[in-house]
């Protein structure tokens, strides 16, 4: 499907972005405001951020939520955090408190990946559900409208193992591009829906 025909069906084209290029948590915020616009006024913004802290690569989605709770956004309701994390012995029932607190939300899931050594480093968006738990060979529900990842090491052979062994340095610092994209780009489209009501009134 092109992107033509994609934005004609209501989804939009993936978005990829290197952590360590200028502006990255700019240019992930204004992809994350175009999907953000999709919503109604009136409907919350759910994150589930996905992981546990007991593995260094698997920290990804704990350290998002966590940077969220920092920066206390009021447009966004965090779900995963070092302290409170969401993983795969708790996902069910997350998913099912969510669904009773948040049942008009628009979700969105954040995830540690693997992948290609040429694409470690990359946060990518795209339309759907995240499958989390896919790449160690889990089944668990799968979670949101739309996902962002981030790929932090090499996949295909022992992935419990590279995902414990990733750089810190590295998980942390594509942690702070997407809670900085988040916050930004919810703070954009939430002064634009306030100007439009306003108007609109």
């Amino acid at each position: 499907m092109n992107a033509y025909n994609q934005e004609k069906n209501g989804l939009l084209s993936p978005f990829k972005v290197e952590y360590r290029m200028e502006n990255a948590d700019d240019l992930l915020a204004d992809h994350l405001a175009q999907r953000f616009r999709r919503k109604r006024f009136e409907d919350e913004l759910v994150i589930v951020c996905i992981g546990t802290d007991r593995s260094t690569g698997d920290a990804l989605g704990p350290l998002v939520g966590s940077k969220l709770e920092v920066r206390q956004s009021q447009y966004l309701q965090v779900y995963g955090t070092l302290d409170e994390p969401v993983h795969a012995m708790n996902l069910s029932e997350k998913m099912e408190q969510i669904q009773r607190s948040h049942p008009c939300a628009t979700v969105i899931a954040i995830d540690a990946c693997l992948g290609q050594f040429s694409n470690v480093g990359n946060i990518n968006v795209a339309d759907g559900p995240l499958k989390p738990g896919a790449g160690v060979k889990k089944e668990l529900p799968p979670v949101g409208s739309f996902h962002i990842t981030g790929i932090v090491n090499v996949g295909g052979f022992m992935e419990y193992f590279v995902l414990q062994n990733t750089r810190l340095s590295l998980v942390m610092k594509m942690a702070d591009v997407i809670a900085s994209g988040l916050s930004k780009a919810s703070a954009i489209v939430s002064d634009e829906q306030k100007l439009g009501k306003v108007f609109h009134d």
